[in-house]
């Protein structure tokens, strides 16, 4: 809990941030056009940003195992290359998105004046990625050694710094300009620079600068970068399968009716409360798992991963049974259509059941990513994901014409899978001969 509070509060801020973000920009004079060019824009960003984020796993668990194994300069040369890795994917990344950012708002959008309004914000949300992707290798750092507090308190500084700035350059307020939706994009530029600042400063200190001899020998080691990109490659394809199998998801949904697929976004919103204790106390997991791996203590690794998963279940449990008796009331803080609520209130009673085991599942992939079986846990999210939660949405909601609370029942199948695969690879403890 000790790593995993400061998790969930980092990942709570995010959340915190995406919701003001959206709201400013809605309360712009064009809020129609700029809120569509906005959630365009995050959503082709948004799949760049999933893929690369994986760095923050691969550096995560490479700099557990070697704080694990008390090899110390081994932890400060795996972030000095991740973060060199990251700084030349992000030049890269932001170069060529400053050139198709406009061709990519073109493409997805019909309305030239959205294409317009969303080309500025997506330049500057390219620009950002450099940053980003230096954030995510010093996550992977902090948290590898058990140093969570330091993220959030970036997360916040990050978070504060965004809607100060998103209050001077969307609205041109004390004598800013107003740029608009590109101000939301020119917040993102200017925070993320902020929450990176605290983190790049932080590590000159004795504690971390000496002992870890960071900023020593800054120079490319072929042996760790390929160690950060073999654990961090299967959790980039995954997390782009996740995004597609959403976007399929909704498609599938859409088939069975306007009503049912906005019923289905805001009950998946409701759903991201639980992801973020499940996710924070995950890299808990990651962290504890790997560095008992590198002492070369398997039972006690399996031990942090299995009481993490209890401790994920409780909460998850807690929450699993708001949405069954209080779904209405939880759904009506996220909506006032009285149609949408009604027929929500089912599939968010269906989502409660099923994530109070999904948290378990969720759990144990992160143990077993911190053991090196990031392969595997990637074939078991294809599995469940696109080979039985997928198809028997279909099925059952659209083939079978059992509507949208019929799809939604493919969704404890699926977490049942997930959670009972990931159990079984975790328990058998074949993951010890996995070396880094």
């Amino acid at each position: 809990m000790d790593i995993a509070v400061p998790v969930i509060g980092g990942l709570a801020t995010q959340l915190f941030l995406s919701i003001i973000d959206t709201a400013m920009v809605g309360r712009l004079e064009n809020a129609q056009i700029a809120l569509a060019a906005q959630g365009i824009a995050l959503l082709a960003s948004w799949a760049l940003i999933s893929f690369f984020s994986s760095i923050s796993t691969g550096t995560h668990v490479v700099v557990a195992r070697r704080q694990g194994e008390g090899d110390y300069l081994g932890v400060g040369n795996a972030l000095n290359n991740s973060i060199i890795l990251s700084l030349i994917l992000g030049f890269v990344f932001a170069i060529i998105g400053y050139f198709v950012a406009g061709s990519v708002m073109d493409f997805f959008s019909k309305d030239i004046a959205v294409a317009r309004e969303g080309t500025g914000y997506m330049i500057f949300r390219f620009f950002s990625l450099p940053f980003f992707l230096m954030i995510v290798s010093y996550r992977g750092f902090f948290y590898g050694i058990g140093h969570s507090r330091i993220v959030l308190i970036s997360a916040i500084v990050t978070m504060v710094v965004h809607i100060v700035s998103n209050f001077l350059f969307i609205f041109g307020n004390l004598g800013f300009p107003k740029l608009g939706l590109t101000g939301a994009g020119v917040s993102s530029f200017i925070s993320l620079i902020a929450g990176w600042f605290i983190l790049f400063s932080v590590t000159f200190l004795p504690s971390y600068r000496i002992t870890y001899g960071l900023f020593k020998g800054f120079k490319l080691n072929k042996e760790v970068i390929q160690k950060i990109l073999k654990i961090s490659a299967p959790i980039s394809i995954q997390n782009v399968l996740i995004l597609l199998g959403f976007l399929v998801f909704i498609s599938i949904v859409g088939i069975i009716g306007t009503i049912a697929q906005a019923a289905s976004q805001v009950v998946i919103s409701a759903l991201f409360i639980s992801f973020i204790f499940s996710f924070g106390l995950g890299a808990a997991a990651q962290t504890l798992v790997g560095q008992s791996i590198g002492k070369g203590n398997y039972s006690r690794a399996q031990i942090y991963g299995f009481e993490t998963a209890k401790i994920g279940t409780y909460v998850t449990f807690f929450i699993g049974v708001l949405f069954i008796v209080f779904p209405s009331d939880i759904l009506s803080l996220i909506t006032n259509d009285k149609l949408i609520i009604l027929t929500a209130k089912p599939l968010l009673q269906i989502a409660g059941l099923s994530q109070i085991l999904y948290s378990a599942g969720i759990i144990l992939a992160h143990s077993l990513q911190a053991a090196g079986a990031t392969i595997y846990v990637m074939i078991v999210e294809i599995l469940t994901h696109w080979f039985i939660f997928l198809p028997l949405t279909y099925v059952y909601g659209v083939i079978l014409h059992g509507g949208i609370v019929a799809a939604w029942w493919a969704l404890p199948i699926y977490v049942l899978m997930f959670l009972s695969l990931n159990y079984l690879k975790f328990h058998s403890k074949s993951w010890v001969k996995i070396k880094l």
